[in-house]
Parts: C-alpha cells; structure tokens; sequence
C-alpha cells in the first residue's frame, strides 16, 4: 500500500486530501473496536467529489485513514482548537465522543504511524507545492474536506454548507479569500462562512504563507451538500454532487486565474 498517491498537474492549484483514504493496516484495525470499524469520520467520496473539476490541478491524496494516523494535525500532537473538542493526531474517539479502540495505540506506535503515514504525506505534498511555485511563482494549496453537518460533540447547530477557512486571513492573499467567499455567498441555494468553526487545519496553517509565495485555503463542506444521507452507507447523490460541482469548478478556476496577478503584486 502507498501512502499517498500524487497526480501532477501543470496548474498552480493544488488540492491536499487528507482524510478521503479508507486504508487501515491489519494490526491497527485488529485494535479498533465495532465502531471504530465503521471508520464513520471519513471524508467520504471528496475525491470523487472534485475529480476533474480543474484541468491541471495537481492532487495529492492520503489513501490511509485519519483513524490510523491524521494527516491533517500538528505531528506534535498540539490541539488545533484549544478549549474546544477535537480528535488529536491518533483519534482516542470520534467526532461524536465515542471510544473507538479496544487497545488504544502506545505512544511508540503513534510514533511509527507518524513517521510511516504522516511523514510521507507531508513529504509529497511539500514536494509538490515547491514544485509548482518554482514552476509558477506561485503554488496555492486549496485544502479539501467535508464533515457531517450536525455533531453537537464539535459544534453547535447546523453547519453552512461552505466553510472557508483561512486561520483569520493569515494563510493566503485576501484575494484569494475574497474571490472564494463571493461565489460561495452567490451559490443559491447553498450557506456559507468564512473562520466559523473551522478556521482551516494544521496543513493550511502550516503552508499557508503567503510572503514566500504559498497560498493555502481550507474548504469543509457539509457533507449534506453531497451525500445521499449522513450516515452508513455513506452513499454518493449524483444529483446534489451535480449541483455542488458546479460552483466548486468555479472557485477553482477563479483560484487559478487569480494565481498570475498575485504573482505579479508580489
């Protein structure tokens, strides 16, 4: 198994999936228990979700599960939202409070994990935005995920169906921000919100910087945009999908147009 699976482009786009692979090794997933198993926080069918939405796009993928190691956490282990509750680098429970282990994974096989899985994502996904800055002048990492609209453990109410997150405008130029914020706002039929609950990851916050010419935004999208229903068997609506495509295509593209005036005004 790969970890990560990487599809160059000659854009200035880059999309990180972190959380869409399902892979779980055999003795990890000896450990989890029957509700572990269900392996219910995945970021189901993402990359099916934004496959060919943008031509040229480079991908890198994580093909394993966030239960096995989070691709998207500070690989010290330090909480991206202090306070508040969260799932950390190895997620004790999921995102509704439940244990999810019947062994609980030692700190020398968090350590493995990282080093096997965490590492080699990163390591590629680095790679590939200095890749395309060299190439462009410019790289922006456009981070793509999707959660459950309702989990009163994380947040309270119903999410937007858009939720842009950009650490407070700190991770990319606030045209990029902008340029997001203002098709998501005219999407009819659609919500949406800038540094709400989700004020982008580690992998936004830990890319994005915009002074050496990386630009990084995260998109959690309510997965009721998408999803036949929330829950098992998580199944992929066509019709939603089709909707939602369309003014995810847009952002792309307005992303990637925007991409040669932000290199010129830097």
């Amino acid at each position: 198994m790969t970890p990560v699976e990487v599809h160059q482009g000659d854009s200035p786009i880059v999309l990180g999936l972190p959380h869409t692979g399902t892979f779980v090794p055999d003795e990890v997933l000896a450990d989890l228990n029957a509700r572990g198993c269900g392996l219910d926080d995945t970021d189901w069918h993402i990359h099916r979700l934004y496959d060919g939405l943008l031509d040229g796009a480079t991908t890198v993928r994580a093909t394993f599960h966030r239960y096995v190691v989070d691709a998207n956490r500070d690989p010290s282990g330090v909480s991206l939202y202090p306070g508040q509750n969260t799932t950390g680098l190895v997620p004790l429970t999921d995102f509704d409070g439940h244990d999810i282990w019947t062994s609980p994974p030692t700190d020398a096989a968090i350590a493995a994990r990282r080093e096997t899985f965490h590492a080699a994502y990163h390591a590629a996904l680095e790679a590939e935005l200095a890749r395309v800055r060299d190439s462009h002048g410019i790289a922006i990492l456009y981070d793509c995920h999707s959660i459950r609209s309702n989990i009163p453990f994380l947040f309270d109410g119903t999410l937007p169906d858009f939720n842009i997150g950009t650490n407070m405008g700190t991770t990319c130029a606030p045209e990029i921000e902008a340029a997001t914020q203002d098709i998501c706002a005219a999407a009819s039929g659609f919500t949406s919100i800038t540094n709400g609950r989700f004020k982008g990851g580690w992998t936004t916050r830990h890319y994005g910087r915009p002074s050496e010419g990386i630009h990084a935004i995260q998109m959690e999208l309510a997965q009721s945009a998408y999803l036949a229903t929330e829950a098992a068997p998580w199944a992929y609506d066509t019709d939603k999908s089709a909707r939602l495509r369309v003014h995810l295509q847009t952002i792309l593209t307005a992303l990637a147009d925007l991409a040669p005036t932000l290199k010129s005004a830097s």
